[in-house]
């Protein structure tokens, strides 16, 4: 099929890249301070055990906490995206995330209020989950739509960009607050990462107010059809064969995003007993490696197609863990170093880049933000938002790595499965003439 030319002015594609950039570093910043702080802080602070694993795992049980109000959050903002606006609900996203990171700082300790402590952390990962199930499909969206027709791979890169940034940012300013002593960490060196997300708030709402709504949003509404205001389920009922799509390839790439940075951080200080600096060391190499080859996947798929560099990067990241826990097993710090920036930075970016303007390509504008948030965020609390507890569990279990192993090889089959299912979309049209009648629509929906 041909390209579609963009009515899109430069300025207006670069702001809303921008500002896909930007809420997203928020989104990721918030999952992976939480994340990183539940490796080594929040056991602690809101869990407190005897056994250190089992505070670990509570930490973890709230990390995935967040995860189960993201489909919700996808369901609910992503619909109201496509009827009211990308940008409306990206602002709003936005408040939701910064507000309750930040407000994560200020929580009193379990050794201070007792219950409510855990309770009140509960709630606040409730609304950041919520939040986050809007955003990162409306930034990708919104950044997809504006771009031109042949660059919509590194147009939708921009937001998986974000996640390498926020990695760096969240990581790193835990590995700066770690070189305080112990003792004021943990009275309150811990709750500077949380706090500083307000900084993220404030930049991201100034550059989102600016971008207007893609040209492609505004000529769908304007010839919507009555299928358009049929309930939060309507994308899913319009794309379902999409939708298990989306879910299905999310296994492996979400389990081996969450595994490495959150359970491999726990790993090397909760079961080696290395720094915890170090793991966060090498989350920032690779990071920073990962900031530089997201784009060039995302340009890549551009030229090859979605898939073919996708599935390089899923069967790169499932062969990957056994060298990942023997490199990390050595407890040699270089070693640890190059387990880490293959894993995250060489494979996933290869998964995560060509990912985002994929998943937009699969729905049509009238349901492609609800239709896009709704079924990643429900491949979130299937993949990642179960991996750091499930992996601890699996350990705790065998007292080795190996199931762990068998855990992501079959996420990883899964998401092969999935990828070879669905269509490839690089010249896909985004605008498509749209059935006007319910015999049309059904029959568009089974073929």
């Amino acid at each position: 099929m041909s390209a579609e030319p963009s009515a899109t002015a430069p300025g207006q594609s670069r702001k809303a890249s921008l500002a896909a950039l930007v809420g997203t570093v928020l989104e990721w910043y918030d999952f992976i301070v939480y994340g990183t702080a539940a490796a080594i802080v929040l056991n602690t602070q809101f869990f407190p055990s005897d056994d250190p694993l089992i505070g670990t795992l509570a930490a973890f049980a709230t990390y995935a906490v967040g995860f189960l109000a993201r489909p919700v959050g996808g369901l609910v903002l992503g619909r109201l995206g496509d009827r009211v606006g990308r940008r409306k609900m990206l602002v709003l996203t936005l408040m939701l995330m910064g507000i309750s990171t930040t407000a994560v700082g200020v929580l009193p300790t379990y050794e201070q209020v007792g219950v409510l402590a855990p309770v009140l952390l509960v709630v606040l990962r409730l609304v950041q989950g919520f939040g986050a199930g809007g955003e990162y499909a409306g930034a990708v969206v919104l950044s997809v739509e504006h771009a031109r027709s042949d660059r919509r791979g590194l147009a939708g890169s921009a937001a998986p960009l974000g996640y390498a940034v926020a990695t760096l940012l969240g990581n790193g300013v835990f590995y700066l607050f770690l070189l305080l002593p112990a003792e004021e960490f943990a009275a309150w060196g811990w709750r500077l990462p949380f706090l500083l997300g307000a900084l993220c708030l404030v930049v991201g709402y100034l550059i989102r107010r600016q971008v207007e709504e893609p040209q492609v949003f505004q000529d769908s509404r304007a010839d919507a059809t009555p299928m358009s205001s049929r309930g939060v389920f309507a994308a899913v009922r319009r794309h379902p064969r999409s939708f298990f799509i989306v879910v299905g390839t999310r296994m492996g790439e979400n389990g081996f995003a969450y595994l490495i940075p959150v359970f491999g951080v726990s790993y090397l200080s909760t079961t080696l007993g290395l720094d915890r600096s170090l793991g966060l060391a090498a989350v920032l190499i690779a990071s920073a490696v990962q900031a530089v080859l997201i784009p060039i996947c995302g340009l890549l798929s551009d030229r090859v197609g979605r898939k073919p560099v996708y599935l390089v990067g899923i069967l790169g990241s499932a062969a990957w863990m056994i060298p990942f826990f023997l490199l990390s097993d050595t407890r040699s710090a270089t070693w640890v170093v190059v387990a880490f920036v293959i894993g995250l930075g060489v494979f996933y970016p290869a998964m995560l880049a060509p990912q985002a303007a994929w998943y937009a390509e699969l729905f049509d504008t009238e349901f492609r933000m609800s239709g896009f948030a709704f079924s990643r965020e429900v491949g979130s609390v299937l993949a990642g938002g179960l991996a750091p507890f499930i992996a601890t569990a699996l350990y705790a279990w065998a007292g080795h790595w190996w199931p762990i192993l068998v855990y992501m090889a079959a996420m990883a089959a899964l998401t092969v499965v999935a990828l070879a299912l669905g269509p490839e979309t690089v010249r896909r049209r985004l605008r498509r003439q749209q059935p006007t009648t319910t015999d049309e629509v059904r029959k568009d929906v089974v073929t």
